[in-house]
């Protein structure tokens, strides 16, 4: 079933329920899934939807971080729909699996003793390994720690 469907489905339960604010929060997810499959003109692949839904979810953040501090209703409002988007994220890696993933690219690359310029080479190889299954600033904290 494509994220499409369960969060359609999600939201016929929310509407059964009378929970506008979750409705409205899937409508939301809903709507970004399909203009992304409108603008890819086909069905979109589990990686895609999890980079839209990852997408979403940094919008809301920022929106968070960025609303005044005495709006504490936009606040609140941005934690309830990150909390909607939460369940349709995939689940993040742990940095010890963004260790250990770091470790097999620099075996791959066939780097011994890894300096800061090696760097690039191993986030080229890394991010599309990792990639919504892990955010890219803590990514390159741990790369930039491990190639000091």
């Amino acid at each position: 079933m494509s994220k499409i469907d369960e969060v359609r489905q999600e939201m016929v339960a929310a509407m059964k329920n009378k929970d506008k604010e979750r409705k409205d929060s899937l409508s939301m997810l809903l709507s970004a899934l399909k203009n992304k499959a409108i603008d890819k003109r086909a069905d979109l692949t589990e990686a895609e939807e999890f980079e839209v839904i990852a997408k979403e979810i940094k919008q809301t953040k920022e929106t968070m971080e960025t609303a005044p501090a005495d709006r504490t209703d936009i606040k609140e409002q941005c934690q309830r729909r990150l909390d909607v988007y939460q369940e349709f994220a995939p689940a993040q890696m742990s940095e010890e699996e963004i260790k250990a993933a770091v470790g097999e690219v620099l075996a791959s690359l066939g780097i011994e003793t890894p300096t800061g310029r090696d760097k690039g080479k191993v986030m080229k190889e890394l991010m599309p390994k990792v990639k919504g299954r892990a955010d890219g600033g803590v990514v390159n904290r741990i790369v930039g720690e491990m190639l000091q």
